[in-house]
């Protein structure tokens, strides 16, 4: 355990295990009762909280700027391109409300933003699925442009996918097990019908898209124009968090371009091939997350603690 904990301090912060303990013992009970009523009533709330944590942290680091709503000077993260189809900030705001009433100002939003995707994941098992380190603090900028100049693209390959990730000091390993997040939840038509309808430029689909896909794909997408249809990026088991991603990513059937991408280098599609075993996925997956949620972490006397997660103080 202790390596995470250097890791978190490598990445600037000073985050560690039971960080509430003393100032807000309840905290993570608090977060945890919430998301798991909350994901009780609607199974696709694991999928929205994951993608939030993700989007927040490739941007600004994990410091819950991807909460702050934009002002009339301001277009903030959220109401960017990548993060137009983001939900789940009523839940986040109800747990913060709750959290305020308990104890005032002490756990910031970060936190419960990278607790929340971890609870929600784990609602399905009933236990915690990974260790989340707390004691991140909230950052006071949101800038729509930086979201989209960071968040990984569904159009990447896999030069361009892997260059995002080491810029944010996560290795080929975490790409791949991070991308089997892609075992719940949507993509929307307009990220992949390129690959059914028009892949060369000239029409025609992606001859490395498995065709019997590809035929079920284009009865949910009509067009290139429909940018509101959903379809499961998992088909066979879209609300499960299980290692079934990497089993149809072999099979070709991983729905974006970036998805694919994995399958064109050696060094990715071996791993793809070692993350098909559920158990090693849900042990590969515990680490890169802790991993993942200590980018760029605001800690200490950084940023502040919002009172509202939507506005700066």
């Amino acid at each position: 355990m202790l390596l995470f904990v250097v890791l978190g301090v490598c990445n600037g912060g000073e985050l560690k295990n039971q960080f509430y303990k003393e100032s807000c013992p309840e905290a993570e009970d608090i977060v945890q009762n919430i998301i798991w009523k909350r994901v009780s009533t609607n199974p696709t709330l694991p999928a929205k909280f994951l993608r939030m944590h993700f989007h927040d942290c490739f941007v600004r680091g994990c410091d819950a700027s991807i909460l702050l709503n934009s002002t009339a000077k301001n277009k903030a993260e959220k109401d960017a391109v990548p993060n137009l189809s983001l939900g789940g900030f009523d839940v986040i705001d109800e747990i913060k409300t709750q959290l305020e009433k308990t104890c005032p100002e002490i756990v910031s939003c970060a936190d419960i933003v990278a607790l929340a995707a971890r609870d929600s994941v784990s609602f399905q098992f009933k236990k915690s699925m990974w260790e989340v380190l707390t004691g991140r603090r909230d950052g006071k900028i949101s800038v729509a442009s930086q979201a989209l100049a960071n968040i990984p693209s569904p159009f990447f390959n896999f030069t361009t996918l892997k260059q995002s990730f080491a810029n944010k000091g996560l290795t080929l390993h975490d790409l791949v097990v991070l991308s089997g997040g892609h075992t719940i939840g949507v993509g929307h038509c307009n990220f992949f019908s390129n690959r059914l309808y028009n892949f060369t430029g000239k029409g025609g689909q992606d001859p490395s898209l498995n065709s019997k896909y590809a035929a079920f794909l284009k009865t949910k997408c009509k067009s290139l124009a429909d940018n509101k249809t959903t379809v499961p990026m998992d088909p066979g088991s879209p609300l499960s968090f299980d290692s079934n991603y990497f089993k149809i990513l072999k099979q070709n059937e991983g729905m974006f371009q970036s998805d694919a991408a994995l399958l064109t280098d050696e060094g990715s599609s071996n791993i793809v091939d070692e993350l098909v075993d559920s158990e090693t996925f849900f042990t590969e997956f515990a680490q890169s997350m802790v991993r993942m949620g200590a980018i760029g972490v605001l800690t200490g006397s950084s940023g502040e603690i919002r009172k509202k997660c939507s506005v700066v103080n």
